[in-house]
This record gives C-alpha cells, structure tokens and sequence, in this order.
C-alpha cells in the first residue's frame, strides 16, 4: 500500500456507509493479496460442501446397509470440515486486523504472509476463542429465531381471527407480521452477537489472553449493531449476487445437458460438485470484504471510546511506548508477538553485608 494511505484514509469515526465503502477501497487496493489470505479457510470450506453435497444424496437413495453406514460418517465428515472452515476463518480474521493496525501505525506492507505469522504466534489461543464465539453465534442464532417465532405465531393467530371478520386482511397481517418477525430476528441476532465480534482482534492487537479478550470485546461493542448488521447484509447481498452471476450459467448448461436444475435429487454427480464450488467460489472473493469491515470496525470502536487515533499518531510520529502490559490509552499501540523479557530487577547490593544489628 503507498505511503499515502494515511492521509487517504483518515482514522476517524465511521457510519455504515463510511465502513463499507473504506473496506470496498482497501479490497480494491489489495485485491489478490486479500484472496490469497482469505483462500485457505475457504479452501476447507468448499471441500465440506462438496464432500456433503455427494454423501447426503446418497444417504437418501442407498439401499445397501454398508453403504448407509459410509455415507453418514462423510456426511459428519464433511460437517466437521466445514466446521473447521469457519473456526479457521474466524482464526484469520485476528491476524488481518493486525496486519490493517500494523500498515497504519507503521506503514508495513499488507501481505499473507504478514497475517499467517501473526496467526501462527497465537494460533491455539485464537482457536479456543474461535471456538467461544461460534458457540456464541449459535446460541444468538437460536435465540433470534425463538424471538421471531414467538412474533410470527401472534401475528398468524391475529390473521385468522381478522380471517372471520375481514378475509381479505388476512394476508395483509401475515405479510407485516413476517417482515416484523424477520426485522425482530436480525435486532436480537445482532444485538447479542455484536459482544464477541472483536475477540480474535482483541488477542493479537493488544495481547489479550482468551477469557480477558472475550470481556474486553464486551466493553468496546457499544453501539455497534446497525453498523454491524449493515456490514453482514451488505456482505451477504454481494456474496448472493456473485453466486447468482456464477449459478444461472451453470443452470442453463445442466438444463441444455438434460439436468432439471430444480430437483436436486436427480442431480448427477458433475452437476452437485460444480453447484457446491459456486458458494465458497463466490465466498472467496467477498469474505476479504467481510474480514476487513471487521477490523476496520474494531479500530473505529477504539477510536470512538478510547482516542485510538491520537495513540496511533502519536506512535507514527513519536515511536511506541514501552510494551510494559499498560492497559490502552498508556500502553502500547500494537502488542508485540515477541515474548518480552522480564524486566531487570533492582541492582544488587555491594558485596558486603550490612549489619543491622
């Protein structure tokens, strides 16, 4: 990246628009650097789906007992591969805030090399806290939709009570109680998950241990959840579109070749191994974007609670503080990977013994 970066992309407060469009610039900039970084989680990913794609089929119209016992362990299988994909990718994610924290403190290149040492230095710590927040995205999955649910059956017992009065209103209240369901959903999702969203980044840009990450996220993610929310429905609409452009080719060629693209059942075996690349295809080219609005929000979050931005200049231009373990703002702007060592004890004493006596 040039050494103008900084003066292009001042450290200020961001809105939603702010964030997507400074990480569409970063991406833009970067663009096969990001991939290549990116590549690796998605890699792991796209196997899990292609792996599931073959064996859950199969599962379903195998009649041999041998074979029903081999296509369901595949199917675990490829479940805890895709597993691993995400863990690995939440991993990778800490290490590209540090390599973004590291360019602007110091103007060091954005490399994957960069980004893979730094997830090296810390990698089983990164992964226990991976772990907690893939728990944590769950239990906030499972509660957005107990929320929706519980709004969508209020609704539907209303439409069939204004069913018996005023039929034609019933699908109206249906559709309003859908979409409030819905936008209820995703204010509860958010709203819990935005807690644990800067743990990995917390880990290697201030040196916290997993636990002491997890609290620490939980204080910066004030606030956070529209922009958050704008960032994951940007990502997610963008990521749709590319597996859209990449699908409906791959439609019109199956149904040309004989393939009814709407009955997954009859699919053969070509065909559901290419429809299952197109999503961790069209992933690999966006998750960058996802992983960058990440970190750029954590920097933002500092910046607006903590003054980040004067530490960063003050550190361009005056060199680091000591890394002593001083909380921020007194501490270190970027933690070093570097196990310090202990500093010296106080000077010894001259050989003789002092008598108190």
């Amino acid at each position: 990246m040039s050494s103008s970066f900084v003066s292009q992309l001042p450290l200020a407060p961001l809105g939603a628009g702010d964030l997507i469009d400074r990480a569409v610039r970063l991406y833009r900039r970067h663009l096969f650097v990001l991939i290549r970084t990116a590549a690796p989680p998605v890699i792991i990913v796209a196997g899990g789906w292609i792996l599931f794609s073959i064996s859950a089929r199969r599962v379903f119209v195998t009649t041999e007992t041998d074979d029903l016992l081999l296509y369901g362990l595949l199917t675990t299988l490829s479940l805890g591969l895709m597993l691993a994909g995400y863990l690995f990718m939440l991993v990778v994610m800490g290490g590209a805030t540090r390599t973004l924290v590291a360019h602007l403190l110091r103007n060091e290149p954005v490399t994957a090399r960069a980004t893979y040492t730094a997830v090296k230095a810390r990698f089983w710590g990164l992964l226990g806290a991976s772990t907690i927040v893939l728990v944590w995205i769950s239990a906030s999955s499972m509660a957005a939709f107990m929320g929706a649910y519980m709004v969508l059956i209020i609704f539907i017992l209303g439409s069939v009570l204004f069913a018996t009065v005023i039929p034609w209103l019933m699908p109206v209240v249906m559709i309003i109680g859908t979409l409030i369901a819905t936008l209820l959903g995703l204010w509860i999702f958010f709203l819990i998950v935005g807690r644990v969203a800067y743990v990995p980044q917390v880990m290697l840009v201030e040196g916290k241990s997993v636990f002491a990450a997890v609290g620490r996220s939980f204080s910066l993610a004030r606030g956070n959840m529209r922009r958050l929310m704008a960032m994951t429905l940007f990502t997610t609409f963008a990521t749709y579109s590319a597996l859209m452009i990449l699908a409906i080719p791959l439609g019109w060629y199956g149904y040309l070749n004989g393939v009814n693209p709407w009955n997954s059942a009859q699919w053969p075996a070509w065909y559901a191994v290419a429809y299952s690349v197109l999503g961790p295809l069209s992933s690999i080219v966006l998750t960058p974007v996802w992983m960058l609005g990440l970190s750029l929000l954590y920097v933002d979050e500092r910046v607006r609670h903590e003054g980040y931005d004067i530490e960063l200049m003050a550190a361009r231009q005056l060199g680091e503080l000591p890394d002593v373990n001083v909380s921020s703002p007194l501490g270190t702007a970027l933690h070093s990977l570097e196990r310090q060592p202990p500093p010296p004890g106080p000077p010894m004493a001259s050989g003789r013994v002092l008598n108190l006596s």
